[in-house]
């Protein structure tokens, strides 16, 4: 291993496949750079990071389609309610808020349930690496509050659409 700093970078290599071949004539001259070596320790990880995240990506896409299914499924089925409710005097976002705390629920079961599996999936990755950092209570803060603001705005949709709607419309039926 030899450090050097130079300008001329070929004109060094030359030079130390000069000295090689007196030393040692019989054996080829194979070098590399340590940031090379770096950079290919890891490129796996990059590469499966990417791979990570496009899944995850794709996780979350599929999850809101779920749960939009799910919330226009929970509207219609409430339909008639959400119209005696209007008939009464509810509040548009009193309505929202009714039909937005049964996904809520849904939501924080399972993100308690994800919180454990995370930490120990990023701890044991993490420990792979000889310079790790700790994974603070900041990250699923703010995960927890992502996953609640993509599912209310997915959510909220379908819940102010059965909200605005015209309660006579929902009570004609009867």
């Amino acid at each position: 291993m030899i450090k050097f700093t130079s300008d001329d970078l070929p004109g060094t290599v030359a030079k130390l496949t000069d000295a090689w071949k007196e030393q040692f004539g019989g054996y080829p001259f194979r070098y590399s750079f340590m940031d090379d070596n770096f950079d290919a320790l890891y490129d796996k990880e990059a590469k499966f990071s990417t791979t990570i995240q496009y899944f995850s990506i794709l996780a979350v896409f599929i999850a809101c389609l779920g749960l939009l299914g799910l919330s226009s499924y929970a509207t219609e089925s409430r339909n008639k309610e959400i119209g005696i409710r209007k008939v009464n005097g509810a509040s548009t976002w009193r309505l929202v808020a009714l039909l937005s705390k049964d996904f809520s629920k849904l939501i924080l079961i399972a993100y308690i349930i994800a919180i454990p599996v995370a930490y120990y999936f990023g701890k044991f990755w993490l420990e792979n690496f000889a310079y790790h950092v700790k994974i603070g209570v900041d990250v699923y803060v703010i995960a927890a509050l992502i996953a609640f603001g993509l599912a209310f705005i997915t959510v909220s949709y379908h819940t102010l659409r059965a909200a605005l709607s015209n309660p006579v419309d929902s009570l004609r039926y009867e």
